[in-house]
């Protein structure tokens, strides 16, 4: 889809293809299959068309997400390089430092994941609310290989660096300026790092993945946002002291103000698992009956892996009611389908929103609540998203 497509343009789109959006959704759950009649999509209310490389929330057919659908995010450019010339290395304070070429990773166990990636600061805005996709990555997994390298006890972190690079002005406007060319790179603990679901990475979704989207090799970290899944992976690091690169200790860094007593205190933290989110991503309607406009609304909710229990759905200021979530079982890390009948609804505007609860009873909370409302970087954007739909009589 160009960025000159109009919404009337998708709309049709999504009219001949509304049977098989409802199609779709019925194989993920008996009480979609009900609903695979005929439908009309119904436009959400002043938001702009979706970009190219963007999910298409209106027009979404796919379980997974195609290419031309896929979000990429680069902060140092997209690097060029020969893939005949690629090298990962894995070193710092470990016994048996390795140097591995395309091929010789692809030799190695392969293993698949299916995951929801989303952009650290997706929702951040309402031109910036579809930088969210599910693939199904195939690549070895990481951990025997960090255990075939002998880390150091001593180490406390493994630094993960692209090859894309670029110049940084450290201690800017202070008289110890400093201009290096740095490459970009994402740590985390040893822990997580030794997690068996991380991934060297070569496909997405059975094919060989972009290069746009990080090929020949990229680091997947189910849970996590999409930062710290490094792209083009060319050198991992063990290390026994904190790594402070820009996009660690500058940038992806969340400030949010915290209640103690009477006073605000701003917290800085680190971005890095994925929070508990959900989002209507398509209304359709029936003809008019008697009046009334029958609806029903159809979303998505995803989470670091620790469990979708419930989806909550309601119309303008009326009760949640219980959403149909997808059938078991489900990926761990992938999102979840989930649909509810919104009812006879009056012809005019109204709003609708959905909210995912998690399996230890948390919450997806609203704009207006403390850990949303006190926090003063885009970062983590979870909060509801009301959508606006009008309907005609």
């Amino acid at each position: 889809m160009t960025q000159s497509t109009t919404r009337r343009e998708a709309l049709k789109r999504a009219a001949v293809s509304s049977a098989g959006f409802l199609a779709w959704l019925s194989h993920a759950s008996p009480a979609f299959s009900q609903q695979a009649g005929e439908g009309e999509l119904v436009p959400f209310l002043d938001e702009p068309r979706t970009p190219p490389d963007r999910l298409d929330w209106e027009v979404l057919e796919d379980t997974l997400t195609p290419q031309d659908q896929v979000f990429s995010v680069q902060h140092y450019g997209i690097p060029e390089f020969n893939y005949d010339d690629y090298r990962l290395e894995i070193g710092g304070m470990v016994r048996n430092p390795r140097q591995l070429t395309v091929d010789q990773l692809k030799a190695l166990p392969k293993a698949e994941v299916v995951t929801t990636l989303e952009c650290a600061g997706n929702g951040s805005n309402p031109g910036f609310m579809n930088a969210v996709c599910k693939n199904r990555w195939g690549g070895t997994p990481l951990a025997p290989l960090l255990a075939e390298c002998g880390i150091d006890p001593a180490v406390t972190e493994i630094v993960f660096f692209g090859e894309d690079k670029q110049e940084e002005i450290l201690r800017p406007g202070t008289k110890r300026e400093l201009k290096v060319e740095v490459p970009f790179g994402r740590s985390m603990s040893v822990t997580d790092a030794q997690r068996p679901d991380l991934l060297l990475a070569w496909e997405r979704n059975g094919e060989p993945i972009a290069h746009r989207n990080g090929a020949p090799i990229r680091l997947i970290v189910p849970g996590w946002y999409g930062v710290a899944n490094v792209k083009w992976l060319t050198r991992i690091e063990c290390r026994d002291r904190r790594y402070m690169g820009r996009y660690m200790a500058r940038d992806y860094v969340t400030v949010r103000g915290e209640r103690l007593g009477d006073e605000i205190v701003y917290v800085e933290s680190s971005v890095t698992r994925i929070q508990l989110k959900s989002v209507v991503a398509r209304v359709m309607r029936q003809p008019t009956s008697n009046g009334k406009v029958p609806a029903r609304a159809f979303g998505i909710a995803w989470d670091d892996g620790t469990g979708i229990a419930k989806v909550e759905v309601r119309v303008d200021d009326g009760p949640w009611q219980a959403a149909d979530l997808s059938a078991e079982p489900r990926s761990k890390y992938a999102w979840t389908f989930f649909s509810a009948d919104l009812g006879q609804l009056a012809p005019g505007n109204h709003t609708v929103v959905s909210r995912a609860i998690n399996i230890n009873g948390r919450v997806q909370p609203t704009a207006d609540e403390d850990e949303i409302a006190l926090k003063k970087t885009y970062w983590e954007a979870y909060q509801q998203w009301p959508r606006s739909i009008s309907l005609e009589a």
